[in-house]
């Protein structure tokens, strides 16, 4: 998909307050940005925004951080905050971070208390020579256990078969735990409970497509 580039985003990303143009200085201290100690839960390559902006509206005692590479992309999760907050809270509990998802451990450790990352329809990468750049490859998987604090799990969510097989193989080869699992996510009463739709999964269900999702944690 062509990604759609907006000139004005170049320069009203970096000067929102809402993000985080330096945050490696907040390693080991996103509390402080917070002023809490609630648990920090990131989505990494959040979209649009629909996503990590209701989580944050429903759940006030956790502290989210999205994460996009594009300044086109975040500008549009800026916008929806601005829509939100013409109505609601102020949204105190939600930052965000224009950076690869290979910089993480840049800006988190294990002591920034980052109990789930949320990996929401990620690129599949389909060529077999990119399979390391997927963000449920072996690669981020051993990522992802450097930061996360124990019992802190990763879920992810896509309508890419492939994408999912290949998911549940590098978990099992990383000796990850799958917690949970389904292969028909809006089907499944128990694991749609307090769903909340990204825009692709919206527009993929509308399609007929199913949609899979699993949680998973490295003991």
């Amino acid at each position: 998909m062509r990604l759609r580039n907006i000139p004005a985003a170049h320069a009203a990303v970096p000067a929102n307050p809402h993000v985080i143009e330096e945050p490696e200085i907040y390693k080991n201290r996103w509390s402080d940005l917070f002023h809490n100690s609630n648990p920090v839960h990131i989505e990494i390559g959040m979209g649009k925004g629909k996503f990590i902006t209701e989580m944050a509206m429903s759940h006030p005692d956790i502290n989210y951080i999205g994460m996009e590479r594009y300044a086109s992309v975040l500008y549009r999760a800026l916008q929806k905050r601005e829509e939100v907050c013409k109505s609601e809270n102020s949204l105190h509990n939600l930052f965000y971070v224009c950076i690869d998802a290979k910089e993480l451990l840049s800006i988190f450790d294990k002591r920034d208390n980052v109990g789930c990352i949320y990996l929401n329809f990620s690129d599949p990468w389909p060529k077999k020579r990119h399979a390391k750049r997927r963000l449920v490859s072996q690669n981020f998987l051993a990522l992802y256990e450097q930061i996360l604090s124990p019992g802190g799990r990763v879920e992810f969510k896509t309508d890419n078969k492939d994408l999912f097989s290949f998911a549940l193989s590098e978990i099992e080869e990383s000796k990850w735990v799958l917690d949970r699992c389904t292969f028909d996510l809006h089907y499944d009463t128990e694991m749609s409970m307090g769903n909340i739709m990204t825009e692709y999964e919206e527009k993929f269900s509308l399609k007929g497509n199913s949609i899979y999702k699993l949680v998973t944690h490295k003991n």
